[in-house]
């Protein structure tokens, strides 16, 4: 029985102060606060198993923001000489040491951590040393999936994504549209696969599917306008992309299907819709 993880175990006992749970190495209590209304002993019930800051094993059926190997974004809490504490959603915090730290951590300030067992103490840590948990092998995956991204750096290039909790990729900023920020989780796609089991990656849908979506997105701001709209293919790129959240090429593609399919007219002065 791992620490760290979710169990379903069976109910024991009742205490004046909660239940106590039974387990492959021992009864575990499950406090008061934690028990849900009408459970009695013989029941079943899943909880999540950890150590209390007394270092006893505990169960409790509040539910943290990760388990043991997982990523999460989690906030600084305090700190001390030896480490950082984060909030991820039980009682007691996430321990992260300090030689586990890639950047100096600060109170207030989120990082995506890995929920790890220290298996010297059998406590739960946190690591923001990323690197060692990817996985590179990634024959699983293919160019145009879409993908859960977890942001966890912001690079000169772009940001650096932990892919459905096993990989890492890289967005890059000239192809971002949107604000983002570390601990942001997003949809994305797999745009290429390296054969050094990196992936470049986009938040928007790729080939044909990208372009429909854009055309959707120029339509309706289109109609919200009463039909006319003062851009075109010669309009700076910076105010098309701050006002359609595309690039500029993606904009012209985009307004080069509607106007062969003659649902706009592209004129000197702008866009209009027929």
């Amino acid at each position: 029985m791992q620490i760290g993880q979710y169990h379903e175990l069976e109910v024991g006992k009742e205490v004046d102060f909660g239940f106590y749970l039974n387990s492959e190495v021992g009864e575990i209590l499950l406090p008061t606060k934690y028990v849900p209304e009408g459970l009695q002993v013989g029941d079943k019930i899943n909880v999540f198993i950890y150590r209390d800051s007394e270092d006893r094993i505990i169960a409790t059926t509040l539910t943290p923001y990760a388990k043991v190997d997982e990523f999460a974004a989690l906030e600084v809490t305090d700190t001390s000489d030896h480490g950082a504490f984060m909030e991820w959603g039980l009682e007691k915090d996430l321990f992260v040491p300090t030689k586990e730290q890639h950047v100096r951590f600060t109170i207030g300030r989120k990082h995506v951590v890995r929920v790890c067992l220290d298996h010297r103490t059998d406590r739960l840590i946190g690591t923001g040393k990323l690197r060692a948990f990817f996985d590179w092998d990634t024959s699983d995956l293919e160019e145009g999936q879409e993908v859960d991204l977890l942001i966890y750096n912001h690079t000169e290039k772009g940001y650096t994504a932990v892919v459905n909790q096993r990989y890492t990729g890289l967005i890059y900023g000239n192809e971002v549209f949107e604000s983002i920020g570390i601990g942001d989780q997003k949809k994305g796609f797999i745009k290429k696969i390296r054969e050094d089991g990196k992936l470049d990656l986009t938040l928007n849908t790729t080939g044909v599917a990208a372009i429909d979506d854009n055309r959707e997105v120029i339509l309706d701001l289109l109609k919200k306008e009463g039909g006319f709209m003062p851009y075109h293919d010669k309009s700076d790129a910076d105010e098309i992309t701050k006002t359609f959240s595309m690039s500029k090429k993606a904009f012209k593609k985009a307004i080069g299907g509607l106007y062969k399919e003659k649902v706009i007219s592209i004129g000197e002065d702008g866009i209009k819709l027929l």
